[in-house]
Protein backbone atom coordinates (compact mmCIF):
# COMPACT_ATOMS: atom_id res chain seq x y z
CA UNK A 1 0.00 0.00 0.00
CA UNK A 2 1.17 3.23 -0.49
CA UNK A 3 0.40 4.89 3.04
CA UNK A 4 -1.96 3.78 5.85
CA UNK A 5 -3.99 6.58 5.49
CA UNK A 6 -5.29 8.71 2.43
CA UNK A 7 -6.62 12.27 3.30
CA UNK A 8 -8.21 14.02 -0.05
CA UNK A 9 -8.16 17.46 0.78
CA UNK A 10 -5.10 19.90 2.08
CA UNK A 11 -7.28 22.22 4.21
CA UNK A 12 -7.92 23.12 7.50
CA UNK A 13 -10.06 19.68 8.35
CA UNK A 14 -7.17 17.45 6.43
CA UNK A 15 -4.39 19.12 8.27
CA UNK A 16 -5.79 18.15 11.31
CA UNK A 17 -6.63 14.76 10.67
CA UNK A 18 -3.34 14.25 9.11
CA UNK A 19 -1.85 15.81 12.70
CA UNK A 20 -4.07 12.93 14.26
CA UNK A 21 -2.96 10.08 12.32
CA UNK A 22 0.86 11.25 12.17
CA UNK A 23 1.17 11.75 15.83
CA UNK A 24 0.13 7.63 15.91
CA UNK A 25 2.92 6.83 13.54
CA UNK A 26 0.59 6.30 10.48
CA UNK A 27 1.83 7.26 7.13
CA UNK A 28 -0.50 9.71 5.45
CA UNK A 29 -0.60 10.55 1.54
CA UNK A 30 -1.99 13.85 1.23
CA UNK A 31 -3.66 14.49 -1.77
CA UNK A 32 -4.93 17.80 -3.35
CA UNK A 33 -5.67 18.95 -6.78
CA UNK A 34 -4.04 22.29 -6.06
CA UNK A 35 -0.21 23.46 -5.84
CA UNK A 36 2.18 23.56 -2.32
CA UNK A 37 1.20 27.67 -2.05
CA UNK A 38 -2.51 26.48 -1.26
CA UNK A 39 -1.98 24.61 1.67
CA UNK A 40 -4.17 25.51 4.14
CA UNK A 41 -7.71 25.95 1.66
CA UNK A 42 -9.86 28.23 2.39
CA UNK A 43 -9.24 28.55 6.01
CA UNK A 44 -6.09 30.28 4.92
CA UNK A 45 -8.26 33.09 3.83
CA UNK A 46 -10.69 33.57 6.80
CA UNK A 47 -11.37 35.91 9.57
CA UNK A 48 -10.19 33.09 11.98
CA UNK A 49 -13.19 33.23 14.06
CA UNK A 50 -13.84 30.34 16.74
CA UNK A 51 -17.41 29.16 18.79
CA UNK A 52 -16.23 29.56 22.54
CA UNK A 53 -18.47 28.61 25.22
CA UNK A 54 -17.55 30.36 28.91
CA UNK A 55 -14.24 31.09 28.36
CA UNK A 56 -11.65 32.91 30.25
CA UNK A 57 -11.83 36.02 27.83
CA UNK A 58 -15.44 36.21 28.17
CA UNK A 59 -15.54 36.12 31.91
CA UNK A 60 -12.68 38.80 31.97
CA UNK A 61 -15.34 41.13 29.71
CA UNK A 62 -18.35 40.15 32.22
CA UNK A 63 -20.14 37.69 29.59
CA UNK A 64 -22.38 35.30 31.67
CA UNK A 65 -22.45 32.37 29.54
CA UNK A 66 -22.81 28.40 29.97
CA UNK A 67 -23.25 25.02 28.09
CA UNK A 68 -27.10 25.29 28.98
CA UNK A 69 -27.78 28.93 27.06
CA UNK A 70 -25.21 28.14 23.93
CA UNK A 71 -26.88 24.73 24.03
CA UNK A 72 -30.27 26.30 24.02
CA UNK A 73 -29.26 29.10 21.48
CA UNK A 74 -28.01 26.14 18.39
CA UNK A 75 -31.23 24.21 18.83
CA UNK A 76 -32.89 27.66 18.08
CA UNK A 77 -31.06 28.10 15.40
CA UNK A 78 -30.50 24.89 13.84
CA UNK A 79 -34.10 24.30 14.21
CA UNK A 80 -33.50 20.29 13.27
CA UNK A 81 -36.59 18.91 11.88
CA UNK A 82 -35.23 15.73 10.54
CA UNK A 83 -34.16 13.98 13.40
CA UNK A 84 -35.48 10.51 12.45
CA UNK A 85 -33.73 10.68 8.84
CA UNK A 86 -31.42 13.82 7.80
CA UNK A 87 -30.54 15.01 11.02
CA UNK A 88 -30.12 12.03 13.23
CA UNK A 89 -26.32 12.04 13.13
CA UNK A 90 -26.36 15.99 13.22
CA UNK A 91 -27.85 16.09 16.60
CA UNK A 92 -25.56 13.98 18.04
CA UNK A 93 -22.54 16.21 16.35
CA UNK A 94 -24.14 19.39 17.40
CA UNK A 95 -24.39 18.61 21.18
CA UNK A 96 -21.06 16.94 21.10
CA UNK A 97 -19.17 20.32 19.46
CA UNK A 98 -20.91 22.54 21.90
CA UNK A 99 -19.39 20.68 24.67
CA UNK A 100 -15.86 20.56 23.40
CA UNK A 101 -16.90 24.77 22.97
CA UNK A 102 -17.66 24.68 26.50
CA UNK A 103 -15.30 21.89 27.56
CA UNK A 104 -12.10 21.27 25.99
CA UNK A 105 -11.58 23.16 23.36
CA UNK A 106 -9.73 26.48 24.42
CA UNK A 107 -7.04 24.08 26.23
CA UNK A 108 -6.64 22.39 23.31
CA UNK A 109 -6.28 25.41 20.86
CA UNK A 110 -3.74 26.48 23.02
CA UNK A 111 -1.97 23.36 23.35
CA UNK A 112 -1.42 24.34 19.69
CA UNK A 113 -0.44 27.48 20.02
CA UNK A 114 -3.20 28.94 18.77
CA UNK A 115 -3.85 32.79 20.92
CA UNK A 116 -7.09 34.62 20.79
CA UNK A 117 -7.39 38.93 20.59
CA UNK A 118 -8.99 39.49 24.23
CA UNK A 119 -11.91 40.80 22.67
CA UNK A 120 -15.04 38.80 22.21
CA UNK A 121 -17.07 39.97 19.06
CA UNK A 122 -21.09 39.37 19.19
CA UNK A 123 -21.93 37.74 15.88
CA UNK A 124 -25.50 36.63 15.10
CA UNK A 125 -27.07 38.44 17.19
CA UNK A 126 -30.20 36.72 16.02
CA UNK A 127 -34.13 37.03 15.56
CA UNK A 128 -34.69 38.78 18.71
CA UNK A 129 -36.80 35.78 20.33
CA UNK A 130 -34.88 33.40 23.40
CA UNK A 131 -36.31 30.42 21.84
CA UNK A 132 -35.26 31.76 18.05
CA UNK A 133 -31.82 31.95 16.12
CA UNK A 134 -28.78 33.77 17.59
CA UNK A 135 -26.19 34.24 20.21
CA UNK A 136 -27.55 35.11 23.15
CA UNK A 137 -23.99 36.85 23.99
CA UNK A 138 -20.95 37.15 22.62
CA UNK A 139 -19.05 34.06 21.72
CA UNK A 140 -16.81 34.67 18.29
CA UNK A 141 -13.23 34.74 19.62
CA UNK A 142 -10.92 35.69 17.13
CA UNK A 143 -7.74 34.13 16.74
CA UNK A 144 -4.21 36.20 16.50
CA UNK A 145 -2.86 35.48 13.03
CA UNK A 146 -6.74 35.44 11.94
CA UNK A 147 -7.11 32.09 9.80
CA UNK A 148 -3.77 32.02 8.92
CA UNK A 149 -3.06 31.92 12.17
CA UNK A 150 -5.64 28.65 12.95
CA UNK A 151 -4.02 26.96 10.01
CA UNK A 152 -0.03 27.50 10.50
CA UNK A 153 0.26 25.02 13.36
CA UNK A 154 -0.95 22.13 11.49
CA UNK A 155 0.49 23.26 8.01
CA UNK A 156 4.05 23.36 10.40
CA UNK A 157 3.44 19.70 11.77
CA UNK A 158 2.05 18.12 8.42
CA UNK A 159 5.95 19.95 6.78
CA UNK A 160 7.80 18.11 9.47
CA UNK A 161 5.70 14.83 9.42
CA UNK A 162 7.06 14.99 5.74
CA UNK A 163 10.55 15.68 6.59
CA UNK A 164 9.67 13.07 9.09
CA UNK A 165 9.04 10.02 6.37
CA UNK A 166 5.10 9.77 7.79
CA UNK A 167 3.43 11.95 5.11
CA UNK A 168 3.44 12.14 1.81
CA UNK A 169 2.22 15.48 -0.39
CA UNK A 170 0.68 14.73 -3.26
CA UNK A 171 0.20 17.93 -5.02
CA UNK A 172 -1.77 18.41 -8.74
CA UNK A 173 -3.35 15.51 -7.85
CA UNK A 174 -7.06 15.49 -8.47
CA UNK A 175 -9.13 12.99 -7.12
CA UNK A 176 -11.87 11.38 -9.70
CA UNK A 177 -12.85 8.19 -8.01
CA UNK A 178 -12.92 6.60 -4.52
CA UNK A 179 -12.06 2.86 -5.05
CA UNK A 180 -14.37 0.82 -2.97
CA UNK A 181 -14.25 -2.63 -3.12
CA UNK A 182 -16.18 -5.72 -1.09
CA UNK A 183 -17.51 -2.62 0.92
CA UNK A 184 -14.18 -1.30 2.23
CA UNK A 185 -12.16 2.04 0.74
CA UNK A 186 -9.39 1.16 -0.46
CA UNK A 187 -7.97 4.04 -2.00
CA UNK A 188 -8.17 6.68 -4.87
CA UNK A 189 -8.19 7.17 -8.45
CA UNK A 190 -7.63 10.07 -10.58
CA UNK A 191 -5.87 12.57 -13.13
CA UNK A 192 -2.70 14.08 -12.43
CA UNK A 193 -2.65 17.79 -13.42
CA UNK A 194 0.09 19.93 -15.21
CA UNK A 195 2.17 21.79 -13.07
CA UNK A 196 1.31 25.43 -12.12
CA UNK A 197 2.78 27.94 -9.81
CA UNK A 198 -0.65 30.09 -9.55
CA UNK A 199 -0.28 32.36 -6.37
CA UNK A 200 -2.19 31.43 -3.54
CA UNK A 201 -6.37 31.42 -4.20
CA UNK A 202 -5.38 32.49 -8.18
CA UNK A 203 -7.62 29.57 -10.35
CA UNK A 204 -5.29 27.26 -11.77
CA UNK A 205 -4.99 24.76 -14.73
CA UNK A 206 -7.46 21.69 -14.87
CA UNK A 207 -4.95 20.49 -17.86
CA UNK A 208 -4.60 16.44 -17.12
CA UNK A 209 -1.17 15.04 -17.84
CA UNK A 210 -1.70 11.03 -16.76
CA UNK A 211 -3.38 9.37 -14.14
CA UNK A 212 -3.15 8.04 -10.42
CA UNK A 213 -3.97 5.77 -8.47
CA UNK A 214 -3.09 5.50 -4.28
CA UNK A 215 -4.02 2.47 -2.00
CA UNK A 216 -4.48 2.36 1.77
CA UNK A 217 -6.17 0.83 4.69
CA UNK A 218 -8.67 4.32 5.13
CA UNK A 219 -9.52 7.15 3.19
CA UNK A 220 -10.38 10.47 4.99
CA UNK A 221 -12.80 12.91 2.50
CA UNK A 222 -12.11 16.61 3.62
CA UNK A 223 -12.71 18.66 0.48
CA UNK A 224 -14.81 21.38 1.55
CA UNK A 225 -17.57 22.56 -0.06
CA UNK A 226 -19.95 24.37 -3.21
CA UNK A 227 -19.24 27.98 -2.73
CA UNK A 228 -17.15 28.54 -5.92
CA UNK A 229 -19.76 26.69 -7.89
CA UNK A 230 -22.83 28.52 -8.44
CA UNK A 231 -24.55 25.86 -10.75
CA UNK A 232 -24.35 23.58 -7.61
CA UNK A 233 -25.44 26.33 -5.47
CA UNK A 234 -28.58 27.16 -7.55
CA UNK A 235 -29.54 23.24 -8.20
CA UNK A 236 -29.98 23.31 -4.56
CA UNK A 237 -31.35 26.31 -3.59
CA UNK A 238 -34.52 25.71 -2.01
CA UNK A 239 -37.35 26.83 -2.21
CA UNK A 240 -37.86 28.09 1.13
CA UNK A 241 -35.42 31.02 0.11
CA UNK A 242 -36.80 31.87 -2.93
CA UNK A 243 -35.21 32.24 -6.36
CA UNK A 244 -31.09 32.49 -6.33
CA UNK A 245 -30.35 35.56 -7.53
CA UNK A 246 -29.29 35.54 -11.33
CA UNK A 247 -25.75 37.36 -9.90
CA UNK A 248 -23.54 36.41 -7.22
CA UNK A 249 -20.01 37.45 -6.05
CA UNK A 250 -17.80 34.80 -4.40
CA UNK A 251 -17.06 34.46 -0.96
CA UNK A 252 -14.07 31.58 -1.50
CA UNK A 253 -12.00 30.25 -4.41
CA UNK A 254 -12.46 28.76 -7.37
CA UNK A 255 -11.44 25.21 -6.23
CA UNK A 256 -14.10 25.26 -3.60
CA UNK A 257 -16.43 23.14 -6.51
CA UNK A 258 -17.82 20.69 -4.75
CA UNK A 259 -16.53 17.62 -7.19
CA UNK A 260 -16.26 15.41 -4.06
CA UNK A 261 -20.13 15.19 -3.02
CA UNK A 262 -21.35 13.38 -5.71
CA UNK A 263 -18.01 11.28 -5.93
CA UNK A 264 -18.71 10.19 -2.82
CA UNK A 265 -22.18 9.54 -3.55
CA UNK A 266 -20.79 7.61 -6.47
CA UNK A 267 -18.69 5.53 -3.90
CA UNK A 268 -21.72 4.79 -1.45
CA UNK A 269 -21.57 7.67 0.67
CA UNK A 270 -25.07 8.50 1.48
CA UNK A 271 -25.62 13.04 1.25
CA UNK A 272 -28.31 14.53 3.32
CA UNK A 273 -29.51 18.47 3.92
CA UNK A 274 -28.06 19.33 0.12
CA UNK A 275 -31.07 22.28 0.41
CA UNK A 276 -29.26 23.70 3.60
CA UNK A 277 -26.50 26.39 2.99
CA UNK A 278 -25.10 29.47 4.09
CA UNK A 279 -24.59 32.75 1.72
CA UNK A 280 -24.12 36.39 3.21
CA UNK A 281 -26.26 39.28 1.87
CA UNK A 282 -23.16 42.23 3.00
CA UNK A 283 -20.68 40.75 0.22
CA UNK A 284 -18.53 43.76 -1.74
CA UNK A 285 -16.89 43.09 -5.10
CA UNK A 286 -13.65 42.96 -4.35
CA UNK A 287 -11.65 46.19 -5.97
CA UNK A 288 -8.40 43.82 -5.78
CA UNK A 289 -9.67 40.46 -6.73
CA UNK A 290 -8.01 36.97 -6.19
CA UNK A 291 -9.95 34.67 -7.50
CA UNK A 292 -13.38 34.71 -9.85
CA UNK A 293 -15.91 36.46 -8.72
CA UNK A 294 -14.14 37.61 -5.59
CA UNK A 295 -16.74 39.08 -2.72
CA UNK A 296 -15.72 40.14 0.68
CA UNK A 297 -18.27 40.24 3.63
CA UNK A 298 -18.99 43.16 5.62
CA UNK A 299 -18.48 42.42 9.06
CA UNK A 300 -21.02 45.01 10.32
CA UNK A 301 -21.88 46.61 13.19
CA UNK A 302 -25.43 47.49 14.16
CA UNK A 303 -25.83 50.79 13.10
CA UNK A 304 -26.23 51.02 9.52
CA UNK A 305 -29.63 51.07 7.90
CA UNK A 306 -30.06 48.96 5.97
CA UNK A 307 -32.84 49.24 2.60
CA UNK A 308 -34.62 47.02 0.06
CA UNK A 309 -33.64 47.62 -3.84
CA UNK A 310 -36.67 50.26 -4.00
CA UNK A 311 -35.28 52.02 -0.58
CA UNK A 312 -37.49 50.61 2.25
CA UNK A 313 -35.93 49.79 5.37
CA UNK A 314 -35.92 45.76 5.90
CA UNK A 315 -38.07 44.51 8.93
CA UNK A 316 -37.16 42.89 12.04
CA UNK A 317 -34.61 40.61 12.09
CA UNK A 318 -33.42 41.96 9.01
CA UNK A 319 -31.12 44.61 10.84
CA UNK A 320 -27.40 44.40 10.44
CA UNK A 321 -25.52 41.43 12.14
CA UNK A 322 -28.68 39.49 13.47
CA UNK A 323 -30.02 36.64 11.36
CA UNK A 324 -28.20 36.03 7.97
CA UNK A 325 -30.76 33.44 6.22
CA UNK A 326 -33.61 35.60 7.59
CA UNK A 327 -32.32 38.66 6.07
CA UNK A 328 -31.78 36.53 2.59
CA UNK A 329 -35.07 34.96 2.70
CA UNK A 330 -36.64 38.38 2.88
CA UNK A 331 -34.76 39.82 0.21
CA UNK A 332 -35.31 36.93 -2.35
CA UNK A 333 -39.14 35.59 -1.24
CA UNK A 334 -40.75 39.08 -1.61
CA UNK A 335 -42.10 39.94 -4.29
CA UNK A 336 -41.70 43.16 -5.88
CA UNK A 337 -37.71 42.07 -4.89
CA UNK A 338 -37.27 39.07 -6.70
CA UNK A 339 -35.72 40.86 -9.85
CA UNK A 340 -33.51 42.67 -7.93
CA UNK A 341 -29.67 41.12 -6.67
CA UNK A 342 -28.71 44.23 -4.38
CA UNK A 343 -29.69 45.61 -1.35
CA UNK A 344 -28.72 48.86 0.50
CA UNK A 345 -26.24 50.42 3.91
CA UNK A 346 -26.50 53.79 3.94
CA UNK A 347 -24.57 55.06 7.33
CA UNK A 348 -22.46 58.09 8.12
CA UNK A 349 -18.32 58.15 8.77
CA UNK A 350 -18.90 57.84 11.70
CA UNK A 351 -20.52 54.49 12.04
CA UNK A 352 -17.93 53.05 9.21
CA UNK A 353 -15.13 54.42 11.35
CA UNK A 354 -16.38 52.54 13.97
CA UNK A 355 -18.38 49.17 12.88
CA UNK A 356 -16.89 47.75 9.64
CA UNK A 357 -14.57 45.16 9.49
CA UNK A 358 -14.04 43.28 7.17
CA UNK A 359 -13.83 39.10 6.78
CA UNK A 360 -10.74 37.78 5.48
CA UNK A 361 -6.84 37.90 6.61
CA UNK A 362 -5.98 39.58 4.14
CA UNK A 363 -8.45 42.18 4.76
CA UNK A 364 -7.09 42.13 8.38
CA UNK A 365 -3.05 42.26 8.36
CA UNK A 366 -2.93 43.68 11.75
CA UNK A 367 -4.19 40.69 13.46
CA UNK A 368 -3.17 38.58 10.79
CA UNK A 369 0.85 39.70 11.17
CA UNK A 370 0.05 39.66 15.28
CA UNK A 371 0.84 43.26 15.74
CA UNK A 372 -0.65 44.41 18.90
CA UNK A 373 0.64 47.95 18.10
CA UNK A 374 -1.12 48.02 14.99
CA UNK A 375 -4.47 46.49 16.20
CA UNK A 376 -4.19 49.34 19.24
CA UNK A 377 -3.25 52.30 17.07
CA UNK A 378 -5.54 51.60 14.57
CA UNK A 379 -8.45 50.02 15.89
CA UNK A 380 -8.65 51.65 19.49
CA UNK A 381 -6.43 54.64 19.54
CA UNK A 382 -6.48 56.11 15.40
CA UNK A 383 -9.14 58.50 13.52
CA UNK A 384 -10.60 57.30 10.29
CA UNK A 385 -11.62 54.10 8.94
CA UNK A 386 -9.08 51.26 9.26
CA UNK A 387 -6.90 50.93 6.42
CA UNK A 388 -8.65 47.99 4.48
CA UNK A 389 -11.84 49.17 4.99
CA UNK A 390 -11.05 52.98 3.79
CA UNK A 391 -9.36 51.40 0.72
CA UNK A 392 -12.91 49.75 -0.42
CA UNK A 393 -14.43 53.45 0.34
CA UNK A 394 -12.09 55.17 -1.68
CA UNK A 395 -11.64 52.19 -4.28
CA UNK A 396 -14.43 50.03 -4.49
CA UNK A 397 -17.56 50.02 -7.01
CA UNK A 398 -19.92 49.54 -4.57
CA UNK A 399 -19.40 52.73 -1.95
CA UNK A 400 -20.54 56.18 -2.86
CA UNK A 401 -20.56 59.30 -0.49
CA UNK A 402 -21.86 62.48 -0.66
CA UNK A 403 -22.66 65.50 1.87
CA UNK A 404 -26.23 65.42 1.90
CA UNK A 405 -28.85 62.47 1.53
CA UNK A 406 -30.57 63.82 -2.11
CA UNK A 407 -26.91 63.68 -3.52
CA UNK A 408 -26.12 60.58 -1.95
CA UNK A 409 -29.67 58.80 -3.51
CA UNK A 410 -28.81 60.21 -6.72
CA UNK A 411 -25.13 58.24 -7.00
CA UNK A 412 -26.58 55.06 -5.81
CA UNK A 413 -29.14 55.26 -8.51
CA UNK A 414 -26.15 55.51 -10.56
CA UNK A 415 -25.19 52.29 -10.05
CA UNK A 416 -27.91 50.13 -10.93
CA UNK A 417 -29.40 49.68 -14.36
CA UNK A 418 -31.92 51.92 -13.71
CA UNK A 419 -33.02 54.48 -11.17
CA UNK A 420 -34.71 52.56 -8.19
CA UNK A 421 -34.56 54.82 -5.32
CA UNK A 422 -36.49 58.08 -5.02
CA UNK A 423 -35.06 60.41 -2.50
CA UNK A 424 -38.28 61.65 -0.72
CA UNK A 425 -39.04 58.15 0.26
CA UNK A 426 -35.52 57.37 1.47
CA UNK A 427 -35.77 60.89 3.95
CA UNK A 428 -38.80 60.05 5.30
CA UNK A 429 -37.81 56.86 6.89
CA UNK A 430 -34.42 58.32 7.72
CA UNK A 431 -36.04 61.21 9.63
CA UNK A 432 -38.19 58.72 11.18
CA UNK A 433 -35.39 56.90 12.63
CA UNK A 434 -33.69 59.88 13.37
CA UNK A 435 -36.55 61.16 15.76
CA UNK A 436 -35.80 58.34 17.78
CA UNK A 437 -32.27 59.38 19.13
CA UNK A 438 -33.81 61.85 21.48
CA UNK A 439 -34.30 59.95 24.73
CA UNK A 440 -31.85 56.82 25.81
CA UNK A 441 -35.47 54.65 25.23
CA UNK A 442 -36.37 53.71 22.04
CA UNK A 443 -39.83 52.18 20.14
CA UNK A 444 -37.31 51.67 17.30
CA UNK A 445 -35.77 47.92 17.20
CA UNK A 446 -32.60 48.74 15.47
CA UNK A 447 -31.91 51.80 17.86
CA UNK A 448 -32.63 49.17 20.90
CA UNK A 449 -30.31 47.12 19.77
CA UNK A 450 -27.39 49.81 18.94
CA UNK A 451 -28.40 50.70 22.83
CA UNK A 452 -28.12 46.91 24.27
CA UNK A 453 -24.92 46.57 22.49
CA UNK A 454 -23.49 49.11 24.20
CA UNK A 455 -23.85 48.39 27.46
CA UNK A 456 -21.57 45.58 26.90
CA UNK A 457 -18.12 46.71 27.17
CA UNK A 458 -16.52 45.07 24.28
CA UNK A 459 -19.10 46.56 21.59
CA UNK A 460 -18.93 49.81 23.33
CA UNK A 461 -15.03 50.41 22.90
CA UNK A 462 -14.39 49.04 19.83
CA UNK A 463 -17.43 48.00 17.97
CA UNK A 464 -20.75 50.16 17.79
CA UNK A 465 -20.49 54.04 17.15
CA UNK A 466 -21.87 56.23 19.33
CA UNK A 467 -25.34 56.53 18.93
CA UNK A 468 -25.98 59.70 16.49
CA UNK A 469 -28.38 61.09 13.97
CA UNK A 470 -27.49 59.95 10.46
CA UNK A 471 -28.33 63.03 8.89
CA UNK A 472 -26.62 64.74 11.84
CA UNK A 473 -23.71 66.71 9.23
CA UNK A 474 -21.52 66.50 11.88
CA UNK A 475 -21.76 62.61 11.46
CA UNK A 476 -21.19 62.74 8.11
CA UNK A 477 -20.16 62.55 4.86
CA UNK A 478 -23.21 60.07 4.24
CA UNK A 479 -22.26 56.41 2.61
CA UNK A 480 -24.04 54.07 0.67
CA UNK A 481 -23.07 50.68 0.24
CA UNK A 482 -24.31 48.43 -2.58
CA UNK A 483 -24.49 44.68 -1.30
CA UNK A 484 -24.47 41.36 -3.27
CA UNK A 485 -25.36 38.18 -1.87
CA UNK A 486 -21.98 36.48 -1.53
CA UNK A 487 -21.63 32.64 -1.79
CA UNK A 488 -19.91 30.80 1.31
CA UNK A 489 -20.54 27.81 3.16
CA UNK A 490 -22.67 24.27 2.55
CA UNK A 491 -24.26 23.13 5.84
CA UNK A 492 -25.40 19.64 4.73
CA UNK A 493 -23.10 16.95 2.90
CA UNK A 494 -22.38 13.20 3.82
CA UNK A 495 -23.01 11.72 6.47
CA UNK A 496 -21.05 10.31 9.24
CA UNK A 497 -21.12 9.36 12.83
CA UNK A 498 -19.31 10.67 15.99
CA UNK A 499 -16.17 9.52 14.74
CA UNK A 500 -16.45 10.56 11.11
CA UNK A 501 -17.31 7.29 9.41
CA UNK A 502 -19.19 7.79 6.23
CA UNK A 503 -22.22 6.37 6.04
CA UNK A 504 -24.25 4.05 3.53
CA UNK A 505 -27.98 5.01 2.64
CA UNK A 506 -28.73 1.94 4.88
CA UNK A 507 -27.12 4.12 7.89
CA UNK A 508 -24.21 1.42 8.09
CA UNK A 509 -20.68 2.98 8.12
CA UNK A 510 -18.70 1.93 4.79
CA UNK A 511 -15.57 0.45 6.20
CA UNK A 512 -12.37 2.72 6.05
CA UNK A 513 -14.28 5.73 4.47
CA UNK A 514 -14.20 8.83 6.60
CA UNK A 515 -15.67 12.31 5.91
CA UNK A 516 -14.88 15.77 7.64
CA UNK A 517 -14.91 19.44 7.30
CA UNK A 518 -17.65 21.07 5.39
CA UNK A 519 -17.86 18.18 2.92
CA UNK A 520 -19.75 16.51 5.77
CA UNK A 521 -21.53 19.45 6.90
CA UNK A 522 -18.99 19.98 9.32
CA UNK A 523 -19.88 16.42 10.97
CA UNK A 524 -23.01 14.53 10.79
CA UNK A 525 -24.06 15.85 7.52
CA UNK A 526 -25.37 18.91 8.68
CA UNK A 527 -24.31 20.11 12.40
CA UNK A 528 -25.62 23.85 12.14
CA UNK A 529 -29.10 22.90 10.78
CA UNK A 530 -30.74 25.43 9.09
CA UNK A 531 -28.72 27.96 10.56
CA UNK A 532 -24.94 29.00 12.13
CA UNK A 533 -23.92 30.85 15.15
CA UNK A 534 -20.84 32.15 13.19
CA UNK A 535 -17.17 30.94 14.43
CA UNK A 536 -18.31 27.51 13.57
CA UNK A 537 -17.04 26.52 10.46
CA UNK A 538 -13.05 26.69 11.23
CA UNK A 539 -14.18 25.15 14.78
CA UNK A 540 -16.11 22.75 12.98
CA UNK A 541 -13.12 21.81 10.80
CA UNK A 542 -11.13 21.20 14.12
CA UNK A 543 -13.46 19.08 15.10
CA UNK A 544 -14.64 16.68 12.86
CA UNK A 545 -10.72 16.76 11.50
CA UNK A 546 -9.57 15.61 15.10
CA UNK A 547 -12.42 13.14 15.22
CA UNK A 548 -11.70 11.61 11.54
CA UNK A 549 -7.83 11.08 11.90
CA UNK A 550 -8.41 9.63 15.30
CA UNK A 551 -10.89 7.33 14.49
CA UNK A 552 -9.10 6.42 11.22
CA UNK A 553 -5.87 6.03 13.68
CA UNK A 554 -7.37 3.57 15.67
CA UNK A 555 -8.73 1.18 12.46
CA UNK A 556 -5.65 0.90 11.32
CA UNK A 557 -3.48 0.21 13.93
Amino acid sequence: MDADVIVVGAGLAGLVAAHELTSRGRRVALVDQENSNNLGGQAFWSFGGLFLVDSPEQRRLGIKDSFDLAWNDWQGSAGFDRVDDEDSWAVRWARAYVEFAAGEKRTWLDGHGIKLLPTVGWAERGDLRAHGHGNSVPRFHVTWGTGTGVVEPFVDHARQAARDGLLTFYYRHQVDELVVEEGEARGVRGTVLAEDNAARGVSSSREAIGAFELTAQAVVVTTGGIGANHDIVREYWPERLGTPPAEMITGVPAYVDGRMLDISAEAGARLVNRDRMWHYTEGLQNWNPVWPGHGIRILPGPSSLWFDALGRRLPDPCLPGYDTLSTLKYLRTTEDLADHDHSWFILTQKIIEKEFALSGSEQNPDITAKDKKAVLRDRLLGKGAPGPVDAFLRKGADFVTAGNLEQLVEKMNQLTDKPLLDAAVVRRQIEARDLQMANPYSKDSQIQGIRNARRYIGDRLGRVATPHRILDPAAGPLIGVKLHVLTRKTLGGIQTDLDSRALAADGKPIAGLYAAGEVAGFGGGGVHGYNALEGTFLGGCLFSGRAAGRAAAKQTA
